[in-house]
């Protein structure tokens, strides 16, 4: 498997929902068996995955809502591990 680049394009696998949860006062990934509770970049990051927009689009959206930060690779490095844990398709 590839790396993902800045051309990919990330989407959640379909067993997953994206929401936030009131209770855990965090973004999580729900699934048959459970849940993932989110970091609160990993919940930033995961709400531009949409199936549209190419990690450079996120990462635009990303670094147009929090100015100044160097997030490029970070984002990529997320979304690798993203992938490898079954949550995206890129």
């Amino acid at each position: 498997m590839s790396a993902i680049t800045r051309e990919s394009v990330p989407a959640l696998v379909p067993m997953f929902r994206f929401q936030w949860e009131a209770a855990q006062e965090c973004h999580v990934l729900l699934y048959p068996e459970g849940m993932v509770r989110l970091s609160s970049s990993a919940g930033e990051i995961l709400k531009r995955v949409d199936g549209d927009r190419s990690v450079a689009d996120i990462v635009a959206d990303l670094k147009a809502a929090f100015p100044g930060a160097d997030l490029e690779q970070d984002v990529l490095n997320f979304l690798d591990q993203a992938r490898a844990n079954g949550w995206i398709r890129a």
